[in-house]
């Protein structure tokens, strides 16, 4: 049985969030998983794999036990979309992973200034993929 492809999955436009730029399967996320963080920021890691792929894909991770409510959860998704669909990268498997709490579960659950926070920590993750530095081995 063969997949049907629509358009909207071919499309190489940065500006879009098509499956074929989502890390979506427990075996494409345990296999980016299994190497180490290449940046941290005070709540999020940045896992990254190169590919062999045309385009980099996202994955994001946002557990209940930092982000409590699922309109955080929702928000830190959101964000780091968007930031992913404006950002050129490389041909890079990329996951956010939120590792600290930003909130409670008595606080509120989004404001403005915990937008900005995490677009500023999500921008910095992004940025270090950009260009990446040659490790000599």
């Amino acid at each position: 049985m063969t997949k049907m492809i629509n358009a909207t999955d071919m499309t190489n436009a940065s500006g879009d969030f098509a499956r074929v730029r989502r890390i979506v399967k427990t075996d494409e996320f345990s296999s980016v998983f299994r190497l180490r963080p290449v940046q941290r920021t005070a709540h999020f890691v940045l896992y990254a794999r190169p590919t062999d792929l045309p385009h980099a894909r996202l994955g994001v991770v946002a557990a209940k036990r930092f982000a409590p409510r699922a309109v955080t959860r929702n928000t830190i998704k959101r964000v780091t979309r968007e930031i992913f669909r404006t950002a050129s990268l490389v041909s890079v498997d990329c996951i956010v992973r939120l590792s600290k709490p930003v909130n409670t579960k008595a606080g509120s659950a989004t404001t403005a200034q915990l937008k900005r926070e995490l677009r500023v920590e999500i921008v910095r993750l992004f940025a270090s993929q950009k260009n990446p530095v040659e490790s000599a081995s």
